[in-house]
């Protein structure tokens, strides 16, 4: 099995390299009857594409979506949906140097080591390139998610870079979309973008941090045991090219904090039962407890850098490696798109999952 997929029900099977002709999604199980064209995919696309601004990739990249299957007269018909994004500005010249050295920091190694054969030109599957098909696939899941509980708002934003954290007094969530870090400090923004350009200069990159949140959804979704929401959740955002953390509400801070600090204190409110705080995340026993759910991951600086590394090549010998091409100075500013969409598409799993198994949610307080 080459595990080229994730999802119960709504089920995503990813496609293509960063170097090939295109790269795209196959998304089985979304319901049938979900308004959708490629525009309204386009509009999440667009938040991902490189090239928007000096702390991405130069790479020019319009990642124009284009559905080939699944949809009719403007619908989901209920059959396998196929969305396809060409790549139009590969420079794989840029990888000749290095198809026989392996990247420090990079899949490289493990890939040869795996397979016996790698695709050298941007690193293949294990390129962020790869992203752009969650990503559309997250925008058709965003559709269907309209349909089944209208109420949910998905948004992701970075919350540090570097060793540079925003301010969690200044959040402003109408800033998250007025500066290139989709952050909601503007402080933050404008203190990053300094640190960044001078790293951006020297060849070198950092990491981040992003936090995505889901308000709006309704308690009772997830499953205990194997098929928590949470540990869905995780799977779907460690799948992310580069994250190598990942936490759910406090996250390893809950290991600081008292049984009384932690939990969550619940009273009785007009609408049902409301909380005193939200250390859980939004989830408790896998299950949502109706709280926003707040998912954190962290993301490692990009192994292509301008500055000399040691490595070793195929054969065994000792050398040393420069990667040129066009690479992001910090891959989390474009995975904020990407972890929002794995949030959308891991919720619509469960909501299937739930409305086929419960319907409407059967324990009733007050």
């Amino acid at each position: 099995m080459s595990m080229n997929s994730f999802g119960h029900l709504f089920r995503v099977t990813t496609w293509g390299e960063s170097h090939g002709p295109a790269l795209g999604a196959t998304v089985d199980g979304c319901p049938p009857g979900v308004t959708i064209d490629e525009a309204m995919i386009q509009h999440w696309l667009d938040k991902r594409k490189p090239g928007q601004n000096k702390f991405t990739t130069q790479r020019r990249e319009p990642d124009q979506v284009k559905i080939l299957s699944g949809v009719f007269e403007g619908q989901t018909t209920g059959t396998p949906v196929q969305l396809m994004i060409e790549n139009t500005d590969q420079r794989s010249k840029d990888y000749g140097d290095i198809m026989d050295k392996f990247r420090p920091g990079h899949a490289d190694i493990t890939y040869w080591q795996k397979y016996g054969i790698r695709d050298y030109r941007g690193g293949g599957r294990s390129s962020a390139r790869e992203t752009a098909s969650r990503v559309a696939a997250g925008g058709l899941a965003r559709e269907a998610i309209k349909q089944i509980a209208p109420n949910v708002q998905i948004t992701g934003y970075m919350t540090q870079i570097g060793p540079h954290k925003i301010d969690r007094d200044k959040f402003d969530w109408s800033q998250i979309e007025q500066n290139p870090f989709w952050t909601p400090d503007a402080q933050a923004a404008e203190d990053w973008a300094a640190y960044l350009d001078g790293l951006r200069k020297s060849g070198n990159s950092v990491g981040a941090v992003v936090e995505v949140v889901a308000r709006g959804v309704p308690a009772g979704i997830g499953a205990p045991i194997y098929a928590k929401l949470d540990t869905d959740l995780a799977a779907a955002m460690m799948s992310i090219n580069a994250v190598k953390g990942v936490e759910i509400g406090e996250g390893m801070a809950a290991a600081e904090l008292t049984g009384e600090a932690n939990a969550d204190e619940i009273f009785m409110g007009q609408n049902g039962p409301q909380y005193s705080s939200n250390h859980a995340g939004g989830i408790l026993g896998g299950i949502s407890t109706g709280q926003d759910i707040v998912v954190r991951f962290a993301v490692k600086p990009t192994s292509s850098i301008l500055t000399t590394r040691k490595t070793i090549t195929k054969s065994g010998e000792e050398t040393e490696i420069i990667t040129k091409g066009r690479h992001d100075p910090c891959v989390g500013i474009r995975a904020v798109p990407v972890g929002e969409a794995m949030m959308a598409c891991t919720i619509l799993d469960h909501l299937l999952l739930h409305r086929g198994q419960i319907g409407e949610n059967r324990g009733r307080i007050g």
